[in-house]
């Protein structure tokens, strides 16, 4: 008698594991939601991109951090703090011409030739950096 009800126990077991898939339901693609033609993004400005910008680089989200630096620099393409970043974030990336370029505006805009002066640790990279790919053409930094 035990048998008879381990063999049926087994048998609606089979059929309910061998039924389930016909019977699961493709889950429905949820929607997007509608696009709204009058939103239009406001960047928080320069300053606070590359402050965005630092934050991601300080936690190694390197694609992160170099779109900030990028909007920054849409915002205001003299922010020498944008370049900083941009160059600190191509040279970990080892794009190192890019880097050069980034560095190199970086001195260019910086307000006064004291302050590129007081900038020895970006003096130090370029100079490495201009080891490794020679001197830059200061064309395609961005």
């Amino acid at each position: 008698m035990m048998q008879r009800g381990l063999k049926a126990a087994w048998f609606i077991l089979l059929n309910v594991v061998m039924t389930a898939p016909l019977c699961a339901q493709v889950p429905e693609k949820i929607p997007s939601p509608p696009i709204d033609p009058d939103w239009n993004y406001t960047s928080p400005g320069a300053a606070k991109c590359v402050e965005v910008g630092n934050v991601y680089l300080h936690k190694g989200e390197l694609k992160a951090a170099l779109s900030r630096f990028q909007e920054a620099l849409k915002d205001n393409p003299n922010y020498a703090p944008a370049y900083l970043g941009l160059g600190k974030v191509y040279e970990r990336m080892k794009e190192n011409q890019k880097a050069l370029n980034a560095y190199e505006h970086y001195l260019d805009e910086l307000p006064s030739t004291k302050d590129a002066k007081e900038a020895k640790d970006v003096q130090r990279a370029v100079a490495h950096l201009q080891k490794l790919v020679g001197p830059s053409s200061k064309a395609g930094d961005k």
